[in-house]
């Protein structure tokens, strides 16, 4: 159970986000992030990350680079989200208005 805005309490589990843009979020805060600690913080699995990271790459919202053993994951943050009702949105307008997004990003 949750509190809503209200201070009633919900069995609703929805969220604004959808688990493409949590792991956006993720990603623009730390691009060295894990699968597993992206999937820990989304509540998802470790595939579930995997194919989201695949779909952001794929439309140009992220870059993986790798280094080593390890990803490197660079966010687009001029791009632009895909929906005509937030087209003029970039993922810096975005991050930002979640306050996610640090002043090195800009």
């Amino acid at each position: 159970m949750l509190e809503n805005a209200h201070g009633h309490i919900s069995m609703s589990t929805w969220t604004f986000l959808s688990n493409h843009a949590h792991v956006l979020l993720l990603l623009g805060q730390d691009p060295d992030l894990r699968m597993r600690d992206i999937a820990e913080k989304v509540n998802v699995t470790e595939r579930a990350v995997q194919r989201i990271v695949h779909d952001l790459v794929e439309e140009g919202y992220v870059d993986k680079v790798k280094e080593g053993r390890c990803n490197h994951y660079a966010v687009n943050f001029d791009a632009h989200l895909r929906h005509p009702l937030e087209a003029g949105t970039s993922i810096r307008d975005l991050l930002s208005g979640v306050k996610l997004l640090g002043e090195d990003q800009d």
